[in-house]
């Protein structure tokens, strides 16, 4: 059992059951950051934009979680769409960690213990997500 764990099919499936997890989060995270009063204070077009934005996050997470969770091994069969679905896992999630230190500044999260531990805990994952997609696309292409 645990060696299937840590196979490259087994950490796809659990990638992609974390990400959909992430993305079904996003039903409740809005409350727990307090961002509806947050958002109440925008004009109506951006508090929509944001809204709309905010919910498409948390479908792109349950769409792109999906795939290696319920199709694994048709992305690593070594095909021209299961290839190309990794590449495009590999870049989308390596930009998400990128982001993680190039856009966020520190001042969001410096001093304030609880947001220290989720900036490092989501340094954690999606240096995860990024580097299970990258050895499963490294598997597959090389």
């Amino acid at each position: 059992m645990t060696g299937a764990l840590f196979s490259v099919q087994g950490q796809l499936h659990a990638v992609g059951a974390v990400l959909v997890a992430l993305g079904v989060f996003h039903l409740v995270l809005p409350r727990l950051i307090d961002w509806p009063s947050q958002v109440a204070r925008m004009a109506d077009p951006a508090r929509q934009v944001a809204g709309a934005h905010f919910f498409f996050i948390g479908a792109t997470c349950v769409l792109l979680g999906a795939l290696p969770l319920l199709l694994a091994p048709d992305l690593l069969s070594g095909g021209r769409l299961g290839t190309a679905v990794l590449a495009a896992e590999t870049v989308f999630w390596s930009l998400r960690w990128l982001f993680q230190f190039a856009y966020f500044s520190p001042s969001l999260w410096r001093g304030d213990p609880l947001r220290t531990l989720a900036h490092a805990a989501f340094c954690l994952l999606w240096t995860w997500v990024a580097g299970v997609f990258g050895f499963a696309l490294y598997t597959v292409a090389g």
